[in-house]
């Protein structure tokens, strides 16, 4: 008797996630060139790097993580394949439980060509993003060694050694301390989900709680899709369109992007003002690094910073910027000890008007 294969996963119907990670393999390119020896010392550099911090990041913070698996350095292709696991993982079950929902589940013949559409576009926004990104702490990752799909508590903390190389050639920097300093931002966010269990699950549950709600009315989703893209040409233009994925949103949809937003600014602050703290004692040249590296974000040409508008980029920087500015105000009325009250529950998490108020939080904290 003939074996039945099992139905493809939802999933895998709507987007052919090897064809994302190839698209992303020639979006993105190889990177700079360097002999095999440099490479070699390169990955070995950065692995140190990041064993190093650990410690650093730990003494700033006063937060405890059990020891992880080890840094994995990749290249941009492998970045990207990581990224396109982790988007797998993330929506599997939130498409299972809407086709379940509507009691069907999408036809085999649309959904062959547009899986391929669909994993260009993701291969394609990948690619763009996998040469931009030095380093990454994904939360969301199955366990190492999990099957496709397994999903489970996992957690990687990824460094690409082709960007960390880019930028410290073109900042003219020290490398080992830009390495080092790299991977203090990196660490910290492996310490924050490592030193605070229910952080990843609260974070993944908010996520796959607005992913199925746009999935609820695919006509509408692709309603405001379009009204998105028809904003393009504000955006050239310099106008202040929003990002896509913020364009795709209801009012009740925005409010729950807003308090993740919130969270993100928290996680990326304190990530920038841990790398800062410790940089003084960790990495002797971090003030003209800081100095360099701000310079770059704000110095992009015009088609890099359409780019970034497009893709929500910009939002991404003001994440840094808004939630540096939520830690150090924290810290100047309640000290470090003060803030970790942060990582008590999600209760105690920023709500969204409190990233620009510190000291509302402070309040209600702490009362």
């Amino acid at each position: 008797m003939t074996p039945v294969e099992p139905a493809p996963a939802p999933v895998d119907l709507l987007v052919d996630w090897d064809l994302a990670a190839r698209t992303a393999a020639v979006v993105g390119r190889p990177g700079p060139q360097v002999p095999p020896e440099e490479a070699a010392a390169v990955v070995a550099e950065l692995r140190t790097a990041s064993a190093a911090a650990t410690g650093h990041v730990t003494g700033v913070t006063g937060l405890v993580s059990p020891p992880g698996p080890p840094v994995r350095v990749v290249d941009r292709a492998g970045w990207a394949r990581a990224n396109a696991l982790g988007f797998r993982s993330l929506l599997e079950p939130v498409l299972a439980e809407t086709f379940e929902r509507r009691g069907r589940a999408p036809s085999g013949g649309l959904t062959a060509i547009g899986s391929r559409i669909t994993g260009a576009e993701v291969g394609s926004l990948l690619g763009i993003l996998s040469s931009r990104v030095l380093g990454q702490y994904d939360p969301f990752a199955p366990a190492e060694g999990a099957a496709k799909g397994a999903g489970g508590a996992g957690g990687r903390l990824m460094l690409v050694a082709p960007n960390v190389v880019h930028v410290e050639r073109e900042l003219g920097v020290a490398t080992s301390d830009f390495r080092l300093w790299v991977c203090l931002h990196e660490e910290t966010h492996r310490v924050q989900f490592t030193s605070t269990p229910w952080l990843a699950e609260h974070l993944v549950g908010e996520i796959r709680g607005l992913v199925g709600e746009l999935m609820v009315e695919p006509a509408q989703l692709a309603e405001r899709l379009a009204e998105a893209l028809r904003s393009v040409p504000d955006l050239v233009r310099g106008g202040s369109a929003s990002p896509l994925l913020e364009a795709v949103q209801t009012p009740e949809q925005r409010a729950r992007l807003a308090r993740l937003t919130a969270v993100m600014s928290l996680l990326e602050g304190h990530a920038d003002v841990v790398m800062d703290l410790a940089g003084p004692q960790a990495v002797p040249s971090v003030a003209t690094i800081r100095e360099r590296f701000d310079a770059r974000r704000a110095g992009r040409g015009v088609v890099d910073q359409l780019l970034r508008r497009l893709l929500g980029l910009d939002a991404k920087m003001r994440q840094y910027a808004d939630g540096a500015r939520f830690v150090r105000g924290v810290l100047a009325e309640v000290g470090m000890t003060g803030f970790n009250a942060v990582w008590t529950s999600p209760n105690t998490l920023p709500q969204p008007a409190e990233i620009a108020d510190p000291s509302a939080w402070v309040r209600r904290v702490h009362g």
